[in-house]
């Protein structure tokens, strides 16, 4: 299976942002500005994170904001966003990374989890993620692990 989760135009680098809300709500707006989901997901990723709290930090400094596909996805992808400096759900719960994602449904949902797990789960390529200074840099890992 050979799915294009991460396109050159789903990644922004070097971003800030004053809050988890504003990360969250830039992520999203990729996402939208992508054709991945409908402007009505982006609230509902912020919606899930007020009534859930930060239950999408998924791994030392990267966030991993959804919702539901009913809540707007069209497509499947993913965005990424650097954050220049980390934000804070709270002490202690920051993040640099996020990595939006809108899955169509379960299947999409764990395919997409799995590459997601796979660049993430390695510290030197999640050292590399947060690092990142150029859009190709984070194609290649997302765009590696896919190929193989």
């Amino acid at each position: 299976m050979n799915r294009r989760l991460l396109e050159e135009k789903g990644i922004l680098l070097d971003v800030t942002a004053k809050d988890w809300q504003v990360a969250i709500r830039i992520c999203g707006e990729i996402l939208v500005k992508t054709g991945k989901v409908e402007v009505t997901y982006v609230d509902a990723m912020i919606n899930n994170i007020q009534e859930l709290g930060p239950y999408i930090l998924i791994a030392p400094g990267v966030a991993m904001p959804h919702a539901r596909p009913e809540d707007g996805v069209i497509q499947e992808g993913i965005s990424i966003v650097v954050l220049k400096e980390e934000v804070a759900f709270a002490p202690g719960r920051e993040f640099k990374v996020l990595i939006g994602l809108a899955a169509l449904n379960s299947e999409s949902h764990i395919y997409i989890l799995q590459k997601i797990a796979e660049v993430i789960s390695e510290a030197d390529t999640l050292e590399r993620l947060k690092n990142a200074t150029e859009n190709d840099e984070i194609l290649q890992l997302f765009n590696d692990k896919e190929e193989h």
